[in-house]
This record gives C-alpha cells, sequence and structure tokens, in this order.
C-alpha cells in the first residue's frame, strides 16, 4: 500500500551520536517510521550519523519525505545525507536552525546533546516571547528529559519564568505517545 504525500511537517531534533542506551537509537528508528506512516514529512539537520540518521534512514525506508538542513561546516563531521528528497546546505547554524523551524510545523525532541539543546531552548524561547504557537514535544526515552524537566522547574521555582512556560513542553513517554500528541497538534 503506497503512502500519502506529505500533510505536514515535523522538525526532530536529536543527537548526532547515537548515545550510550540502545534504546535511543530505537525511539529514533520509531520515529522515523512513523513520520513516514502517518504521511508527515520528516524535517532535521541532514545528518547520516548518530540519532539524526536513524531517524532519517527509518523516515525513507518506510518511504517517507525527507527536508535536511545541515551547515556548509558539518557537512563531512555529521555526513551531510544527500539522498534526501531536500538537502539545503546553510551558511551558518543560525541559518540551519531557522530553515527547519520555518518548514514544520510541531517540534519534537529525541535524546540530543549540547547542539539539540540549543534548538530547543530557542524554539521554546520563541514560543514564550510569543512568536510562535508550533507545538513542543519532548520523547522522554528512558527518562532522558526529567533532568531538564527539573532544571526548568527550579527556574520558574526561582523566579525566573512564569508558570506558564511549562505549558509549551509536552513530554511524551513513547513514540506512540508521541504520535496521539502530533495527531491532536498537528492541522488537518
Amino acid at each position: 500500500m503506497p503512502l500519502p504525500a506529505f500533510s505536514n511537517s515535523v522538525c526532530v531534533y536529536c543527537g548526532s551520536r547515537p548515545g550510550l542506551r540502545p534504546a535511543y537509537e530505537v525511539v529514533a528508528r520509531e520515529t522515523g517510521e512513523m513520520l513516514a506512516r502517518r504521511g508527515w514529512r520528516l524535517v532535521y539537520g541532514a545528518g547520516d550519523v548518530g540519532l539524526m540518521g536513524a531517524v532519517a534512514r527509518a523516515a525513507q525506508g518506510m518511504g517517507g519525505s525527507s527536508f535536511g538542513v545541515i551547515p556548509r561546516h558539518l557537512v563531512d563531521a555529521e555526513v551531510g545525507k544527500t539522498d534526501l528528497d531536500t538537502y539545503v546546505v546553510t551558511e551558518t547554524m543560525h541559518e540551519r536552525k531557522k530553515v527547519m523551524f520555518m518548514n514544520a510545523e510541531a517540534i519534537v525532541m529525541l535524546p540530543g546533546g549540547a547542539g539539540s539543546l540549543d534548538e530547543f531552548f530557542e524554539v521554546l524561547t520563541w514560543r514564550q516571547l510569543g512568536l510562535h504557537g508550533k507545538p513542543i514535544l519532548l520523547l522522554d526515552a528512558e527518562g532522558y528529559w526529567q533532568p531538564l524537566r527539573q532544571l526548568l522547574n527550579h527556574v520558574i521555582d526561582e523566579g525566573f519564568a512564569d508558570e506558564s512556560l511549562k505549558a509549551f513542553i509536552q513530554y511524551v513517554p513513547s513514540v506512540k505517545g508521541l504520535e496521539r500528541a502530533l495527531e491532536a497538534a498537528l492541522p488537518g
């Protein structure tokens, strides 16, 4: 049965490394497969390494649509995946983040490092400032995002953010939960 043409695009931020727990790569593959099955285009950092590569290969393997964005200086380090439906090379990291964000209706965070956190905090800040209303979903594989959740609660408790900050983020425990949350959040 052929997959539907993509109806929405989902930006996935995740690690350029696989992490230490096999479960991280499992959820990356399952996320890519789920996006393809649902006809939602994957928008991501265009790397073919770590969780980035796993999510993209899984989406492609299921016939899904893919849109990758990579800055010129990372093409070699992240092994730019040129066989995507759309492959964009930018001059800077900031341009990469902007192009990814502008080409998606929702943001999903899988486990990742400093780069993923940078991407997350930028879209969270934009949401807090009222610059967008896109859903921000954190797939909490193996409890990976619980320390971040504690940090954000601390920021609120110490008076550096309003309690409303919590409403901009949804933590989901599984790819099934992610799928349900995206289904509820995405237009049409």
